[in-house]
């Protein structure tokens, strides 16, 4: 490969672990350690001084001027990948690029059974705080599919008394952070606003909170106003509870912004709930090498929760009456 300055020992080297699985992140720049380490800090991922047991995951990070040539052995996926990604395949591995950043996920090594992601970032022009932050998630999500957490684009929160856990399924926009941030405000506990990771734990699907900090729009913009900002805060110090590290979940909400004031609530079968999900995890049916996994797991949550499509109302933006309403359409 061409274009990659390896300095003679990385610049940084940091044991994480995630729901028993251990991760290990070299960074060959310091001046890029520095911002793959800022990112680590915003995801619930346990910081371990060291082990001496064997990492499952091992993620390299490396500048260059420019990003390496695509082996000829992988071809184009005609798959459509978030935020104007390629994809290039071959069997259980692949490569996938941005315009300033390539990454590379390969196949299970079955002597060490380990998996090892490697990401190249241009030095010269680049990647953006967004960019990176982009790049780095979907290695250390693609390596994590390979041990069994599969991530999901939502919100996790529970039921006060009950202790029913409830997932808030959307696209960006959907209004799942704001309506979290109300329900949080509620004493409701919560997992993340954003981002879960999802795995099967005995009999049940288990979900955890990725993302550590929350990311909300301002109200106008969660009604539907184009031109949206998030302002991003770390929920600790804005709630009365803490996060709490896992639910087994028993209701879905995909959620959609209605532009009315007030939230209606529908019923969905399972087949429409299970299309639903497939939609907010599109790397189920992109990642071949565990998609048979993924979607026997998205399958089991389907039959395990009792799912609704909300379209939210205005209503939802006073915590009280979000409160009242989720708590109604989940135990009507």
């Amino acid at each position: 490969m061409i274009g990659i300055q390896v300095l003679d020992r990385p610049a940084s080297q940091r044991f994480y672990a995630v729901a028993g699985r251990l991760l290990f992140i070299e960074t060959f720049d310091r001046h890029l350690a520095a911002r793959i380490e800022r990112l680590f800090c915003g995801w619930q991922l346990t910081p371990v001084s060291f082990s001496e047991r064997r990492p499952n995951v091992n993620i390299a990070f490396y500048c260059c001027e420019d990003l390496p040539r695509i082996p000829s052995s992988f071809s184009v996926s005609q798959v459509d990948v978030a935020h104007g990604g390629r994809l290039y395949t071959a069997t259980d591995s692949y490569y996938l690029v941005f315009e300033n950043c390539l990454l590379h996920v390969a196949p299970l090594a079955a002597a060490t059974k380990s998996v090892d992601v490697t990401v190249w970032v241009k030095q010269s022009h680049g990647p953006t705080d967004v960019e990176l932050a982009r790049v780095t998630s979907f290695a250390v999500c693609a390596a994590l599919r390979r041990y069994g957490l599969f991530e999901l684009h939502a919100a996790g929160v529970v039921v006060p008394e009950s202790n029913d856990g409830v997932l808030i399924v959307g696209p960006s926009g959907s209004g799942k952070s704001t309506l979290t941030l109300q329900l949080a405000t509620a004493q409701w506990d919560y997992l993340s606003d954003d981002e879960l990771l999802l795995s099967a734990v005995a009999e049940s699907v288990e979900a955890r909170g990725f993302r550590g900090f929350f990311a909300v729009a301002p109200a106008a913009a969660s009604a539907g106003a184009p031109g949206s900002w998030k302002t991003c805060f770390e929920p600790a110090s804005v709630f009365a509870k803490q996060a709490v590290p896992s639910i087994v979940p028993r209701f879905v909400l995909f959620t959609s912004i209605s532009g009315t004031k007030e939230t209606r609530v529908r019923k969905l079968d399972q087949a429409k709930a299970m299309t639903r999900l497939i939609r907010a995890c599109p790397w189920a049916t992109y990642d071949t090498a565990v998609a048979g996994p993924n979607l026997k797991l998205l399958s089991q949550l389907a039959r395990q929760v009792t799912s609704f499509d909300l379209f939210a109302g205005t209503d939802l933006l006073d915590s009280t009456q979000a409160s009242g309403i989720i708590r109604t359409a989940c135990h009507a």
